[in-house]
């Protein structure tokens, strides 16, 4: 009877675990599934940077904004360049990747950025695999300047997960100096970022709120919590009439750990290791560089969850994402 009671537990577990696929798109991306529906799409041909949009949550809602791949009537249409899921900074050698072409608008007079505007070109995936509890893409990104030149590459490992409560995507990300020295400048507008939907925004726009908010770790709330370190931090909300949440993890290994983040009340989240001064006036300038040769390990958890960070388990999933 023990035998049969196991062998039912263990079959009753293998058909409520998530069944994962990969479809490789015809522009060179990627689209996740699970279960047979989309989870995210990895896409590689509308920007100056790879990006993940849209995202779905454990219910099947939308946990990016849609904006600027679609225009949507009711929904914040700034920054066009928070795309989804996205990396980017102000300064690596001087270039910009954080921004693109159609941040700055059509405008006669150029702004000055625009002629420091590179690229982050997605070349190849050097793995693209689903497995019985997780689907893995492994991007190779090439960073090149205005002209073209590559100065710095990346291995983004994208790692998506599932179960009956939740959802996450792990990013690992190792920035290789392959071509020479890398200096990565103090930018506020640097790091690893995802826009919320504007429903879920803290405040939509000045004087309109939006259902959401924002904590950290260290229990620090809303506005407070821009510029301050912390191990996770979650924005939560009402989106499609759910109370639904986005957490990002910083893993104890990530550069710079605890980061700092650039998380705005009106949905930019952004968790940002290369800002310290221009985050904290009184912290020290974090500019650095890497030789011919060196890296800078990112790692980060997004974790798609049910209510606020306690509903959703957040410490505890930091907890468990931080012994790994």
């Amino acid at each position: 009877m023990k035998l049969l009671l196991a062998a039912s537990l263990l079959l009753a577990s293998m058909a409520s675990a998530a069944q994962f696929t990969v479809e490789k798109t015809a522009t060179g991306g990627a689209i996740v599934k699970v279960d047979g529906q989309v989870f995210a799409e990895y896409i590689v041909d509308q920007a100056n940077k790879p990006y993940l949009a849209p995202v779905f949550g454990p219910t099947g809602k939308q946990m990016t904004r849609n904006y600027p791949m679609k225009t949507i009537e009711g929904e914040q249409h700034d920054h066009p360049h928070h795309r989804g899921i996205c990396f980017g900074s102000e300064g690596i050698n001087g270039i910009e990747s954080w921004a693109e072409r159609l941040t700055f608008g059509n405008t006669s007079k150029t702004p000055e950025r625009v002629s420091k505007l590179g690229s982050e070109k997605h070349r190849e995936f050097k793995t693209l695999e689903a497995k019985p509890d997780s689907a893995v893409l492994v991007s190779i990104i090439d960073y090149l300047d205005p002209d073209g030149k590559k100065y710095l590459e990346e291995e983004r490992t994208m790692i998506f997960r599932a179960d009956a409560g939740s959802r996450s995507i792990e990013l690992k990300q190792i920035l290789l100096a392959t071509e020479g020295t890398a200096k990565f400048e103090d930018k506020k507008d640097a790091g690893l970022s995802i826009r919320v939907p504007t429903e879920m925004a803290v405040e939509i726009e000045k004087n309109k709120k939006g259902s959401g908010h924002i904590i950290n770790s260290e229990g620090l709330t809303d506005a407070a919590a821009w510029g301050k370190r912390a191990k996770w931090c979650d924005y939560y909300g009402i989106v499609g009439g759910e109370k639904l949440g986005v957490a990002m993890l910083n893993h104890p290994s990530s550069f710079r750990f605890p980061t700092p983040w650039h998380v705005r009340t009106y949905g930019l989240f952004t968790a940002n290791p290369f800002g310290t001064k221009s985050l904290d006036k009184d912290a020290p300038d974090g500019a650095y560089e890497l030789k011919k040769g060196e890296y800078t390990l990112l790692r980060h958890l997004f974790l798609f969850h049910k209510g606020d960070e306690k509903e959703g388990k957040v410490a505890e999933a930091y907890e468990a994402f931080a012994k790994q």
